[in-house]
């Protein structure tokens, strides 16, 4: 998944398949989280009548589908190389991306909704606890670590506790909403000191490296998600919730002067990282369209709903055609 890994591809010389299934990365689950982010869009402008009837049960069927195959994948590499299991949980970054499975358990839960009720809280259900345990096990490595320094940090940090928010999407439906407020709570308390960390890092320390320059655009995801999770909370648009959605909107702009920087990048997995959050901020302006009655919500969220499309379309077709040429799951140096 590295650059020097796409150089490497670059000379034609094939890994063996037991290599490559050993550097299979946990990351490869951000896919999935894009793809949802897309497919709970669709549903939305379905429900508005913007999209074709079916729309977001295709997407749902797609997206699925490759979660099954990643998630096959990761499995069978966990039991034949738990080693290379380990050393993705040690590493300061890598072990943010665990997180992303149990997500994309909840986005999918969250997407199944319209289409099978009993799929939908199968699938929550496994998220949210899974989502859970896995912010103990993350925050827990951070407080007893010895190998994390400042320069480590960046927005995939986010992932692991910021992750909670999305948990009252579908839990309002399936849970106690006492529940959904627990898993709120989590992700809005450890945003902002993780924010400012994070800000720190940017402000005070050498720029991202390359691949992880795509993540900035993780900062427009936890008050987009956050906006929505606390609409469905509190049953309407009031003080906290505009702040919520105008923190997303500001950083949405603060990432258009970087789109010349990160055209000028290789494409690695990392490229992921802009598809759910501006599916993230595609929904959010959705609801405030919805919910504020003002026309030039729902305009800018069709919109940006076109944008994400175009971009999740182009992120998948790259992904394949780096499948297919083996440009991904190579060694990291």
């Amino acid at each position: 998944m590295s650059d020097t890994g796409m150089t490497a591809a670059a000379s034609h010389t094939a890994a063996p398949p037991t290599a490559r299934l050993r550097d299979f990365p946990v990351s490869f689950f951000s896919t999935v989280m894009g793809l949802s982010g897309l497919t709970l869009a669709a549903q939305r402008l379905e429900a508005m009548r913007t999209l074709p009837s079916g729309t977001g049960a295709l997407l749902f069927a797609a997206t699925i589908g490759v979660f099954a195959i990643l998630a096959t994948a990761y499995l069978a590499k966990a039991i034949r190389h738990p080693d290379a299991v380990l050393a993705e949980w040690r590493h300061p970054i890598r072990i943010c991306f665990f997180p992303t499975i149990t997500i994309s358990a909840i986005l999918l839960g969250t997407a199944a909704l319209p289409v099978d009720a009993e799929l939908s809280f199968l699938l929550w259900a496994a998220g949210a606890a899974g989502h859970l345990v896995l912010t103990v096990m993350v925050i827990t490595a951070w407080i007893e670590h010895s190998r994390f320094e400042v320069v480590h940090m960046n927005p995939a940090w986010f992932i692991p506790v910021v992750g909670n928010i999305l948990a009252p999407l579908a839990g309002l439906r399936h849970a106690p909403a006492e529940l959904s407020w627990f898993y709120f709570s989590i992700g809005m308390v450890f945003w902002l000191p993780l924010l400012t960390i994070i800000l720190y890092r940017l402000f005070f320390h050498s720029p991202l490296p390359g691949r992880l320059a795509p993540t900035l655009f993780i900062l427009l995801a936890p008050p987009s998600v956050g906006f929505v999770s606390y609409v469905g909370l509190s049953g309407g648009i009031d003080t906290f919730a505009r702040m919520l959605y105008f923190s997303a909107a500001f950083f949405f702009l603060l990432m258009l002067p970087q789109i010349r920087n990160f055209a000028r990048l290789s494409f690695t997995l990392s490229w992921w990282a802009y598809s759910f959050p501006l599916a993230a901020f595609t929904v959010a302006t959705l609801v405030m369209g919805e919910r504020s009655g003002i026309r030039l919500y729902g305009w800018a969220g069709m919109l940006l709903f076109g944008l994400t499309a175009l971009l999740v379309g182009g992120l998948a077709l790259r992904t394949l055609q780096g499948v297919l040429r083996r440009e991904l799951c190579r060694p990291e140096h």
